[in-house]
């Protein structure tokens, strides 16, 4: 019994222990490995976007990137440049190049693999970016150039961020804070910070997203209020700095306030088309441009329905219904300021 039982214990020690690669300490080793590779690849990554927005990059600022103690950050940084991928060259943190490589393809990965959801799936927005960060560790520099090759190599993701090219460079964050933008003064948004995600997450409920454009209406301590594309948004300041915008000196307030969206048009009306919101995307996009709701279209609101939704609309010579939440998408002038 004893030689039986020393049997078992040596067999459950093997099965822990001893199996290389299919024991439950190789598949520990395993995760923890990965895990290490995740948190390197996270620092290179924001190191890289440190450099591209010319901003100081310290063991305090990548432990407030990554949710680190100065001490942890400290040490991450001795074993990144231990394995050759940043160096502290007179006093001053920076990437080598195989660290600016490797990070390079993590922000593009990441950013691609967001316009792989946002035009190719009908998840969530909300969870885009949750998804994104896992997905850039896994895919490959070839998977990620096939990925860019289906999507049509698009120039940003769906917050605005422009995707590099393979052994490019990172742009810069484009914009300034929407807080800074004067009173009165006509702008596109241009960026969504994703982080801290319950910010975000109100961001994405007001209906805002990159490319639309406004002007601010006036602010207090406690609110901001903006005319963006036909409609009043107030902002609290906190979810304010979460936006970037560009300013736009070739636009007035009355060019804004000019526009409008198809839904408002009633039987009878024309408009001229001068193109789709920025919140509209992937498949319902492709649908509305195939049907002729490109900029200079002329449409005409034909006929609604007898409960007053969806509504039928003469354009480019076809007859097409849709219902009041799709035109809203469409954004139109008023008959004759847009060519046909």
């Amino acid at each position: 019994m004893e030689y039986l039982a020393l049997l078992a214990g040596a067999a459950a020690g093997s099965a822990l222990l001893g199996w290389p690669r299919h024991g439950l300490l190789a598949r520990w080793r395993a995760a923890r490995d990965a895990s290490e590779r995740v948190r390197r690849e996270d620092a290179l990554k924001h190191l890289l976007k440190c450099d591209a927005n010319r901003a100081p990059a310290t063991a305090l600022s990548l432990g407030g990137a990554l949710g680190l103690r100065e001490a942890e950050a400290a040490a991450l940084l001795r074993d990144l440049e231990a394995r050759g991928l940043v160096s502290f060259a007179e006093g001053r943190l920076a990437l080598q190049p195989d660290g600016r490589e490797i990070a390079l393809h993590v922000v593009r990965a990441h950013r691609l693999w967001e316009r792989h959801l946002a035009e190719e799936t009908g998840i969530s927005e909300a969870r885009w970016h949750r998804l994104a960060e896992r997905q850039e560790h896994r895919l490959t520099p070839a998977e990620a150039d096939a990925l860019a090759a289906r999507l049509g190599h698009p120039l940003s993701d769906p917050h605005g961020d422009a995707i590099p090219s393979p052994g490019g460079e990172l742009s810069a964050d484009d914009g300034q804070p929407l807080n800074a933008i004067g009173t009165g003064q006509p702008f596109m948004l241009v960026h969504i910070e994703d982080e801290p995600e319950d910010v975000y997450a109100d961001i994405l409920r007001l209906g805002l997203r990159p490319g639309m454009r406004g002007y601010v209406m006036g602010r207090s301590s406690a609110v901001l209020r903006l005319w963006i594309e036909g409609r009043e948004v107030e902002l609290r300041p906190s979810m304010a700095q979460q936006l970037s915008a560009r300013e736009l000196d070739a636009v007035s307030r009355a060019d804004l306030r000019g526009e409008r969206t198809l839904a408002e048009l009633f039987p009878g009306a024309r408009g001229g088309v001068i193109g789709l919101s920025a919140s509209c995307r992937g498949a319902e996009r492709r649908r509305l441009l195939d049907l002729g709701f490109v900029p200079g279209s002329v449409v005409e609101a034909r006929f609604a329905s007898p409960a007053g939704d969806p509504t039928a609309y003469e354009v480019r010579g076809a007859l097409v219904a849709l219902r009041r939440d799709q035109a809203r998408y469409v954004r139109i002038a008023p008959e004759g300021e847009v060519a046909a």
